[in-house]
């Protein structure tokens, strides 16, 4: 098989669980739901600055809800032991991020086809600028958290350890978010797209001497 037959594999096996055991997606939509119906009714209607406090209240609820997507991705494999069996499997490493980090891009932005819509229901329509943020920060949510996800879920409190790791990481996919939605230009986009860029690379080619370390 060839290294993106590999890669379309794994993530197609973890999209078929998923569909199978109904856990991430639906615990993942319920969250970002009840986030942004507490946001709506803390937030005073006519606050002098409702645009930017939603905004930064979006993002605090994506970043929360792909944490909550992250925690469980790895769990599978390692409740039924077969988180060796795929390491030893012929495949190259990376392609398990590759195929991991695929299955969970897919699981966050199904989350958020329903919240950004909820999102202009509770407070106001969200412009295209903002689409294409959540689009990029989801490639570097993605990377980075899949990378640190491997990392987190040999540990007892993986619940704990992966917000330690990751929540340091999303302060400039936030930054970049907020800014890419309330200013009118594109600095914000690149610098999310840069970000990417760096990370990606590095998840992808660090992933091999994680397992390595971990497992």
């Amino acid at each position: 098989m060839s290294y993106f037959s590999d890669v379309a594999a794994l993530a197609r096996k973890d999209l078929l669980i998923e569909l199978r055991a109904k856990e991430i997606v639906p615990a993942m939509l319920l969250f970002v739901i009840s986030a942004l119906t507490i946001f709506h009714f803390s937030v005073p209607a006519r606050a002098s600055q409702i645009h930017q406090v939603g905004l930064g209240l979006l993002w605090t609820a994506i970043i929360f809800t792909a944490l909550l997507g992250l925690t469980r991705a790895f769990v599978p494999e390692r409740e039924q032991g077969l988180f060796d069996a795929l390491i030893m499997a012929p495949c190259d490493r990376s392609a398990i991020w590759l195929g991991k980090a695929i299955s969970v891009f897919a699981f966050l932005a199904l989350a958020e086809l329903v919240a950004l819509p909820a999102f202009g229901l509770f407070f106001f329509n969200v412009g295209w600028r903002t689409v294409a943020a959540v689009a990029l920060a989801d490639v570097g949510i993605c990377a980075v958290g899949t990378l640190i996800g491997a990392m987190a879920v040999v540990g007892r409190a993986r619940e704990l350890i992966l917000p330690l790791l990751f929540l340091p990481l999303s302060i400039p996919i936030i930054v970049g978010g907020v800014g890419a939605s309330v200013l009118s230009n594109n600095k914000y986009l690149a610098f999310l797209g840069l970000y990417d860029a760096v990370f990606v690379l590095l998840s992808w080619s660090a992933f091999e001497y994680v397992v390595a370390e971990t497992f």
